[in-house]
């Protein structure tokens, strides 16, 4: 995990093809590791063969372990694997139900002249989606998930550096976004980049009654009336980033924000025990 570069605090207070051309430079980090999205299909075909890595079905009111999925109470099964691939300095796949991603860190490394800041790293994120070349969505994703990002890794240790954040959807099935950060936030862990917390994602979404849904499926968010996506750090589970879609009240975004802090404490519980059986001596 890196020894004493790793600064982060996740206790939570109370309260096809082998012909595809290499992916392109970055930054001055050049990224020579297999397409992302070759090795996203063999992922999955493995996957398929063998059980998730750290599956795990929670409640987001008793944090108890329920494999059926509630009444939109609950969080989708999450799965996680580290250090995936051997190219990056770090990587993760994440899955929550039959949204997966794939997250691969790149550096502290050489910056570009033009990217260079004199006093903090310079952090990038790319976003690959499943098929075809990334659009507006993915920039705009691009955008928050470096905002969240920058938020909370400790740049300042290493100036004059570039850190980036290459993430491939493998499949998407609803709280995309949220999936996305979580890979991230584990893909920096195995990257041993130093943070002053650990960050999560979480998504609500409002049917037309009023009802809250944590983590919606695809399905759910477009029957939705409001979808809203929160990133909240482990410390004392501040917002870090929020965006939403759709027609909601005040009351009902305080309902959810409420709810998305709740839920935070079980991914974060989730992220302790991955580490714990990756790094146990058993």
């Amino acid at each position: 995990m890196g020894g004493a570069r790793l600064l982060v605090n996740a206790e939570p207070r109370a309260g096809t093809n082998s012909d595809c051309a290499p992916l392109p430079w970055i930054g001055a980090c050049a990224l020579r590791t297999q397409p992302l999205r070759k090795r996203a299909r063999a992922i999955g075909r493995k996957r398929q063969r063998r059980p998730h890595v750290g599956s795990a079905a929670m409640d987001a009111d008793t944090g108890s372990d329920s494999s059926p999925r509630g009444p939109g109470c609950s969080l989708r099964h999450f799965a996680c694997e580290q250090n995936l691939l051997s190219r990056p300095d770090g990587s993760a796949s994440f899955l929550q139900g039959d949204t997966s991603v794939l997250a691969g860190v790149y550096g502290p490394a050489e910056v570009k002249v033009n990217k260079e800041i004199f006093n903090k790293a310079t952090l990038e994120v790319i976003l690959r989606p499943k098929i075809g070349l990334p659009g507006v969505a993915e920039k705009s994703r691009e955008r928050m998930i470096r905002n969240t990002c920058e938020a909370v890794v400790l740049g300042a240790l290493h100036p004059r550096t570039s850190i980036t954040v290459v993430l491939q959807v493998v499949s998407d099935a609803g709280s995309l976004l949220a999936c996305c950060l979580n890979a991230a936030c584990m893909a920096l862990v195995d990257a041993g980049v130093p943070m002053q917390a650990l960050f999560c994602g979480v998504t609500c979404a409002l049917d037309s009654d009023g009802t809250l849904m944590l983590d919606p499926t695809a399905k759910q968010e477009k029957e939705a009336r409001a979808v809203l996506t929160f990133a909240l750090e482990s410390v004392e589970r501040k917002l870090l980033m929020s965006t939403t879609k759709g027609l909601y009240s005040d009351t009902e975004l305080q309902q959810c924000l409420a709810a998305a802090q709740a839920a935070s404490q079980h991914v974060f519980r989730f992220y302790r025990e991955s580490l714990q059986r990756r790094y146990s001596k058993s």
